[in-house]
């Protein structure tokens, strides 16, 4: 470079601005910037200008790619260079523009960094076995720098020959003293230092080009800027005589440009040198005096001399002069002539170095800082000397303490107590047997040893080391950079400290592994020394993070503590991993994790869309490699240490890409090794191993299992730890993508080779994911497909080995930095395909977190895990399905309505057989309109395709939706069916009583008729035509009968006894000739009753399994009572369709009740008394029927208008009002009364819905929750007792009280029914106003005849809306003497004043419970099918299922009770149990029952005897509170109730309050406030 300052300057500049750089000089580039995702960190594109150069190099560096200093030049296509001149001499102009030196290009990147990424780059490089700058040349008017922070973090293994050596050697390289070599040269040399220093380190293995050289791409251009600039590389023995050429390590040094140019670096790499070389052709004058100048030449200072042929007498008197003066000895002056090549000149020059070795005194890098002060250098890292103070400080601190006594004073969180913590929750849900202490006790023993460990975990103060490391954290704003130099420092320091700690251990164990007679214990004992022995700055982190967990303890936590989540966020935002899972303790600080990542989601404007990607694999098979090259991070590789559980890094995504990825964050989580073999001795490592990989496959969107190709054993572990995760996964709604990398896999057919391979591992992974199914318990699954989707060509991807060489001093395979930026590459472009369902945000990430963590630690997880977003996301499907469901059942009974009206409107003179024939064809367009409506399951496929509600989570339970439509179609279809034969049974019997009332009309109106003959010619006066009407009457009525009483009593026996026929019990039935007296008094169940399942039930066993049946029997009874009142409150008559539902619903009763102890006779006896109650009931109902139809009640009631019929017709007046009156009296508005029921029930629902309730009917869940809210809030005992026995009676009393209460309000029911009112009057008005024109729009003859078409013409307009009675048509117009337009204006005003009439009267009716039960539509069976479900029960705790729909796989609830509320008690002290089945499902005990024939069976396996229950633990802790607090509050009340004695709660269970039961109800149903 120029000595002109200004001139320095100007080309500098002028160097950066040619590469874009200049906005980042001086050091303004981050490494941060470098992490983040953004296209060009997927697509490796060419630099296709000067600009993107040192992107490119960049790129391909962090991704360990060998090639990256191949970047320095601009794309070009051929075309340009064949069309060029090759003799033009200006086409080779080595400064062309599009292209730099490579020397220059790390010099210009390296005054641009910052101090980390200038660390991250020198680390990168020496990996890729590239030499890395030591002295920067000088810039800008500054001197040269000593590049030592930027090597601080090199870190190097090797194995020197010393026999007193214990093994490799592992240091940062920067500390580690070894003899130091420096290569420079004079202003005249021709010989390549950088060739020949290349040469000496590849001997004895591939040639490599350590130093850059002009034989390189690009490095024959002029360089601009890296003249001055020192470089060091290390040779490394790997510990064997050959091919080590030296026996030591060595680092050589190379100075660019002549000495004379760079006199201070060169007198401080003489200064620094174990012996300096330096190149010649010959010596000038300037030169000889600085070399000259020198001290202790004499044994540092070595010339090579490059002799040429025929070369100048005078080169060689130079060197020959200045070799003189300096007194060297023949030996220090190396002569190359052109006879021998560069390999012969290097091993002559390996040989010599070796030779000066022996002996000579060796420095550190780290120690070189005097010595280039004192030459004028500056050192980079004295900028960061107060934060390395406090470092070696807190270090210093350790002093020769054992790591583990030094834990236990200053990072006393993570000790002891924390790993006790630990076990005990995973013992709370493990339960296992604890002598004979009930297992509620037990738990409640388990979790206040919990709480006593927080407490003095929390009451902990503030070790002095732990002070300081937080007060460093926060960014200070005069030097933002100062809390990362501190970590750094800290980092660099304990990894020191380690590795001095831990060599002697590993030496021990290593030792003890190899004795012939091992000491097992021994070595358990080193296993368990070299983990807590373990201390870096994640034990700092973590300690951080148990001071948040545990402060929170007490109140009174200082507001520094709170602000610690705060300073995490920061950290993980700039780059820093978080522990997640703390592998030494197996734990998660769940409260420090969570407000960690929530103080992130705040930082990021809540934009934290997150895509999850792990690595799983065998220990020491390169994940963090892989995870390190593909993203281009640096997770700790492991100095030393074995750090166990998982970390998590969160990388920003560009802009640019976020659309594309669907993400802001790709966070990357690295786990310990799986089948770590110091871990193997202890005994939890398969289980934790398998908790490891099921808890991060849970979290991750894609996993990369990590396939090393060469253990086959450890490969297999490694696959079926996965594939049990994966089918965990698979089974809770997760579907993550997976991939298998095959590393060390190479050669160029390697792809084809390999295919036999992968299909072989598809069949290993087929074998072992069916071992897996039978273990948890999945037998439908067969094949690894079955689990994911999984394609042999697509997730399988080979990447050759690392290394090109042996280490240490191979470099890095460039096969292997393509493989594997293709595979990141396929991997992101391709993940947004792959997904399902939408992307979570960290609070959903949490979530995960959360019940994965939970779910693991029990034995089985699947039984176990609880996720409130699938929880959330199943009842969201449920409250959408909910109102599909109800809007199809509203469009069927609207449906239904009209085929019934079309049934009652059709012609009565038609045979019986006619309407047979509609019925058979409405059942007909039924089954076609059920089959055809595939709305729900449109609207099902609509809701699963949508991608923001996490459907992929609940993807399993899809063909419960599906089943429950089918069912539901069959439900409709049936009771459509059911409804059309009572319509025809309806008609018929209308037929009858209208043919009898028929009969009857006639004879009356002829007698009318024969009366007003008698008198026409006669004046009466009013009163003698009364009496002479009177008398008439009187006589005619005489003889008219009632209507014929069916014996309903021997009806419903005899559908009792077609109910039994197919069961041979019709010997029972015989005996019985009615039903008369039977079911009138109580039911008591018999001894005769009771099914013995097994020998030796004792007395008291019987006398239990009595009282189930008698509790059973009372509920069925009390419960179909009632349904046979409410269809009995009806205006129905009775048909046998009535005596079948309610014998389905007995059933029904049967069939959700666990209880199987009973004979055949319990069944026969209990619907006897059912059907005995029915038959009265009915009856009664019949009876009212018929008196409704009564002919003699129908004649008298029609009395009065005969007689003012009469009346008029004897004086000759005008009735047209009258007439129009009877019409719409006795006609018109009888219909509208029936069209108002018809369409109110399912109205009520409607509002019902929207109303005050609006969510609780939408699905089982919010369903269960606000009934259990409102029982706690009521405070009344009995509604508890008939909440927990009755519950269906329970329900459906709370429905009828919700309905009563909105129908209430606001006058809403006079509302609902004046809305349909205006509704069918304005269709009655436009069907008279239609029907009094003819055909042609011409209005009908003003005569008496048209009145008759006017009629005809309303009923055919009016069909599909209302029935009219043609009866009553006759009755209404006997002997109109009416024109038809003056009818026709009085029927419209009548029917106004209908309208007015029927509002007054619904504004005055209070009766709101009889209108309710009078309606055909019931409202409350409706809310009832929606609310209730399918009706099973617990078998333990008799919690009923909250499942959707009838029709599902598994039956669940979201909390459990203690089981002695279900009737439970212990059979020797005859006390209530207190244990909640949730526990017991969890613990060593055993149950046994009828069911299990009286075989004791462990809780555990519960599912194999109850298969269609699942029965996770509790959400949470408090989730059970609920009925705790319960129990404890009516415990002697509810012993009473049960003729028992009351429960031994846990004293604990004492102290919750009514607003602790409250909020565990809360979260067992995950209601937010």
């Amino acid at each position: 470079m120029s000595t002109n300052t200004g001139e320095e300057h100007a080309v500098l500049f002028t160097f950066l601005s040619k590469l874009g750089l200049e906005t980042f000089y001086p050091n303004k580039l981050t490494l941060r910037s470098l992490l983040e995702i953004n296209k060009n960190s997927i697509n490796e594109e060419a630099a296709i200008s000067v600009q993107k150069i040192p992107w490119c190099f960049l790129r391909k560096l962090f991704k360990l790619n060998a090639e990256c200093r191949g970047c320095t030049q601009v794309s070009h296509s051929d075309d340009n260079e064949e069309s060029s001149d090759p003799f033009d001499l200006y086409t080779a102009d080595e400064s062309a523009d599009d292209r730099v030196n490579p020397l220059d290009l790390v010099t210009a990147l390296f005054l641009c960094a910052d101090s980390f990424l200038q660390q991250e780059m020198a680390l990168k490089m020496s990996m890729c076995q590239f030499s890395v700058p030591l002295l920067m040349p000088p810039v800008n008017n500054s001197q040269s720098t000593l590049m030592l922070w930027a090597l601080r973090d090199i870190v190097k293994e090797w194995c020197p020959h010393l026999s007193e050596s214990r093994g490799f050697v592992e240091n940062h390289i920067v500390q580690a003293e070894i003899p130091f070599y420096s290569f420079v040269r004079l202003q005249n040399c021709t010989l390549s230092k950088s060739q020949m220093l290349n040469q000496v380190l590849s001997l004895g293995q591939q040639h490599h080009n350590y130093f850059i050289h002009r034989d390189m791409k690009g490095g024959a251009i002029k360089r601009q800027i890296a003249n001055g600039l020192a470089e060091v590389s290390w040779y490394l023995p790997r510990g064997k005589e050959h091919p080590d050429v030296c026996p030591e390590p060595i680092a050589f040094a190379n100075l660019r440009g002549n000495i004379s140019e760079s006199l201070a670096q060169f007198t401080f790499l003489f200064q620094v040198s174990t012996a300096t070389f330096v190149f010649l052709d010959k010596i000038e004058k300037e030169e000889h005096e600085i070399l000259t100048s020198l001290k202790d030449v004499k044994s540092k200072l070595f010339l090579v001399v490059n002799r040429k042929d025929g070369g100048a007498k005078e080169d060689m008197e130079s060197v020959r002069k200045t070799v003189k003066e300096l007194d060297l000895p023949n030996s220090s002056v190396k002569m190359k002539d052109q006879r021998v090549n560069v390999v012969e000149f290097s091993e002559k020059l390996s040989a010599a170095i070796n030779k000066i070795t022996v002996g000579k005194p060796t420095m550190s890098i780290e120690n070189m800082i005097d010595k280039a002060v004192g030459v004028g250098l500056s050192v980079d890292e004295c900028r960061s000397d107060d934060q390395k103070k406090t470092a070696e400080k807190l270090v210093k601190g350790i002093g020769v303490r054992k790591i583990p006594d030094y834990k236990s004073k200053q990072l006393p969180l993570q000790g002891a107590d924390w790993k006790k913590l630990s076990q005990l929750e995973k013992k709370e849900c493990r339960l296992k047997t604890h002598g004979n202490v009930e297992p509620e006790k037990h738990k409640s023993q388990l979790q206040r040893e919990q709480q006593q460990i927080k407490e003095r975990l929390g009451k902990q103060k503030l070790s002095e080391d732990m002070k300081t490391f937080i007060e460093k954290l926060p960014k200070n704003d005069d030097d933002s950079k100062s809390r990362d130099f501190f970590l750094k420092w800290m980092k660099l320091k304990l990894d020191a400290h380690s590795r001095d700690q831990l060599s002697s251990l590993r030496h021990e164990w290593k030792e003890q592994s190899n004795k012939e007679n091992k000491d097992v214990e021994e070595i358990k004992k080193l296993d368990q020394e070299l983990l807590e022995s373990s201390l870096g700055l994640e034990h700092y982190m973590r300690e951080m993070g148990l001071i948040y967990e545990f402060s929170l303890q007490s109140q009174n936590s200082a507001d520094e503590v709170h602000r610690l989540p705060g300073l995490a966020a920061d950290l993980l935002l700039d780059g820093y991993p978080l522990e997640l899972l703390d592998g030494d303790a197996s734990n998660i600080p769940e409260k420090w994790v969570r407000d960690v990542l929530m103080e992130l989601h705040r930082k990021v404007g809540e934009k934290s869309r997150l895509l999850v990607l792990t690595v799983l694999g065998v220990q020491s098979t390169g994940k963090s490699t892989l995870l390190n090259t593909m993203f281009g991070v640096q997770f700790a590789v492991s100095s030393g240490r074995c750090t166990r559980g998982a970390y998590m890094l969160f990388l920003r995504v560009s802009d640019d890409m976020q659309h594309q990825l669907n993400c802001d964050f790709i966070v990357l989580i690295d786990t310990e090794g799986l089948k770590a073999p110091q871990l193997s001795q202890l005994e939890d490592s398969y289980e934790h191993d398998n908790q490891l990989a099921t808890f991060v496959i849970g979290l991750s969107d894609v996993t990369i299992i990590n396939v090393a190709s060469e253990n086959s054993t450890e490969m297999k572990d490694i696959l079926q730890i996965a594939i049990h995760a994966f089918l965990r996964m698979k089974e809770i709604g997760k579907k993550p993508i997976c991939h298998f990398v095959h590393q060390n896999v190479a050669g160029v057919s390697a792809h084809e080779r390999t295919l036999t391979e992968r299909q072989h591992l598809l069949d290993q992974l087929n074998e072992m994911t069916q071992i897996a199914a039978e273990m948890e318990k999945q037998p439908s699954i067969k094949r690894f497909t079955d689990v994911l989707d999984y394609d042999i060509a697509k997730n399988n991807w080979n990447i050759p080995g690392l290394w090109h060489g042996t280490p240490p001093m191979a470099s890095v395979n460039t096969g292997y930095s393509e493989a594997v930026a293709d595979f990141k590459k396929n991997l992101l472009e391709t993940v947004n395909k792959d997904k399902t369902g939408d992307v979570s945000q960290i609070p959903e990430f949490l979530e995960w977190v959360r019940s994965l963590w939970k779910a693991v630690k029990y034995e089985n997880f699947i039984f176990s895990f609880r996720n409130t977003l699938v929880a959330q996301a199943y009842d969201n499907l449920c409250k959408e399905f909910s109102q599909w469901e109800w809007e199809f059942k509203k469009e069927l009974i609207s449906w239904q309505d009209e085929a019934k009206l079309e049934i009652f409107n059709s012609d009565n003179e038609t045979q019986v057989e006619t309407w047979k024939t509609m019925v058979a064809s409405k059942k007909s367009q039924l089954l076609q309109k059920i089959e055809e409506q595939k709305e729900m399951e449109k609207k099902l496929d609509e809701y699963y395709e949508r991608t923001d509600i996490h459907v992929n989570l609940i993807e399993k339970y899809k063909i419960d939706f599906i089943k429950r439509i089918t069912s539901l179609k069959v439900e409709f279809q049936q009771s459509g069916n059911i409804a059309l034969d009572f319509a025809l049974h309806e008609k018929k019997s209308s037929k009858e009583a209208q043919d009898i009332q028929s009969k009857h009309r006639e004879m009356i109106e002829k007698e009318v008729m024969q009366l007003l003959s008698d008198r026409e010619h006669r004046t009466l006066s009013d009163e003698q035509l009364e009496h002479d009407f009177q008398q008439m009457w009187k006589k005619v009525t005489a003889n008219v009968s009632g209507l014929k009483e069916q014996n309903i009593s021997e009806k419903v026996l005899k559908q009792l006894s077609t109910h039994f026929s197919n069961r041979n019990f019709n010997e029972e039935l015989q005996n019985i000739k009615d039903l008369k007296d039977i079911g009138k008094g109580s039911f008591e169940v018999k001894s005769e009753h009771v099914k013995v399942g097994w020998k030796g039930l004792k007395v008291w066993g019987k006398e239990a399994l009595q009282r189930e049946l008698q509790s059973f029997a009372d509920t069925a009874i009390e419960s179909c009572t009632r349904s046979v009142r409410d269809i009995a409150k009806t205006n129905a008559d009775y048909h046998d369709s009535f005596t079948k539902d309610l014998l389905k619903k007995v059933d029904d009763s049967f069939k959700s009740w666990s209880f199987k102890s009973f004979q055949p006779k319990f069944e026969i006896d209990l619907k006897l008394h059912i059907c005995g109650i029915a038959s009265r009931e009915f009856l009664q109902m019949h009876r009212r029927f018929l008196m409704a139809r009564d002919p003699r009640i129908q004649l008298e009631l029609n009395k009065p208008q005969y007689m003012l019929d009469f009346i008029d017709l004897y004086k000759k007046v005008d009735h047209c009002q009258r007439k129009a009156d009877d019409f719409v009296r006795l006609c018109i508005k009888p219909a509208v009364e029936e069209y108002i029921s018809r369409h109110l029930g399912t109205n009520i629902v409607d509002e019902v819905l929207a109303g005050r309730h609006p969510g609780e009917y939408s699905s089982r869940h919010l369903f269960q929750y606000n009934i259990q809210k409102e029982l706690l809030q009521k405070e009344d005992f009995q509604s508890f007792v008939k909440f927990i026995c009755k519950y269906e009676i329970y329900v459906k009393d709370l429905i009828f009280q919700h309905i009563l209460e909105e129908m209430s309000k606001d006058k809403a029911l006079c509302k609902l029914k004046c809305q349909i009112l205006k509704v069918i009057v304005k269709k009655i008005t436009d069907a008279t106003e239609r029907a009094s024109k003819g055909e042609d729009g011409v209005l009908l003859p003003d005569n008496k005849e048209s009145i008759t078409e006017l009629i005809k013409n309303m009923r055919r307009y009016l069909t599909k809306n209302i029935s009219l009675s043609e009866e009553a048509e006759k009755t209404a117009l006997f002997q109109i003497q009416s024109t038809c337009h003056p009818f026709k204006e009085s029927l419209v005003k009548s029917l106004r004043e209908m309208n007015e009439q029927l509002q007054e009267e619904f504004s005055k009716s209070e009766d709101i419970a009889e209108t309710v039960n009078k309606l055909p539509t019931k409202p409350q069976d409706e809310l009832f099918s929606q609310g209730f479900g399918c009706g099973q029960q617990c078998p333990f705790c008799k919690v009923p299922c909250e499942a959707g729909g009838k029709e599902h796989e598994k039956h669940h609830a979201a909390v459990h009770r203690p089981k002695g509320l279900g009737r439970y008690r212990n059979k020797d002290t005859q006390k209530l149990v207190e244990t909640m089945c949730t526990t017991d499902v969890n613990s060593e005990r055993k149950f046994r029952c009828s069911d299990t024939n009286g075989e004791w069976h462990p809780y555990k396996d519960y599912s194999t005897i109850y298969p269609d229950w699942l029965i996770p633990p509790d959400y949470t802790r408090e989730a059970s509170d609920y009925w705790k607090y319960v129990l404890v509050k009516y415990n002697e009340r509810f012993a009473q109730e049960y003729n028992s004695k009351p429960a031994d709660v846990p004293e604990e269970w004492t102290e919750i309050t009514q607003e602790q039961a409250l909020k565990g109800l809360k979260e067992a149903f995950n209601i937010k406030d």
